[in-house]
């Protein structure tokens, strides 16, 4: 953990999603004070006419960014990092203003194995090691 999955309706290259999943594990790393070789990043094209979001009159097209988290941000450090994501997501995927959604799991460390650890995450902690974003 974490683990972002991101689902949009247009095909993107693997350019273009890898330099996207490269910024955003920046981003989630010096906002969300977390490691970034704990995060896994998901770009999934549903396909058009797959993702809406309802309201007055039709559906719209949508995008949603679900973010699985170890709990223990505050709710101003979520807010802060979803801001950024749908910022770096408007411009690098060309999404229309108020597309995408942004969406929080937050779960207890012991709910994620690391390969790499070799053991169960711990909790999040605000002094955990991170590097930082330009």
């Amino acid at each position: 953990m974490p683990y972002l999955q991101l689902e949009v309706t247009k095909q993107y290259s693997t350019e273009t999603k890898q330099r996207l999943a490269k910024r955003m594990g920046e981003i989630f790393s010096a906002i969300m004070h977390a490691d970034v070789k704990r995060i896994t990043i998901t770009i999934r094209t549903l396909g058009e006419g797959a993702i809406w979001r309802c309201g007055e009159g039709d559906p719209t097209p949508a995008a949603i960014l679900m973010c699985d988290v170890r709990a223990g941000r505050s709710p101003e450090v979520r807010e802060e990092f979803a801001k950024k994501l749908i910022e770096v997501c408007n411009e690098m995927l060309e999404l229309e203003k108020n597309q995408l959604n942004v969406e929080f799991t937050q779960h207890t460390g012991d709910e994620m194995y690391h390969q790499w650890m070799g053991r169960l995450s711990d909790n999040w902690s605000p002094d955990e090691n991170s590097s930082g974003y330009k």
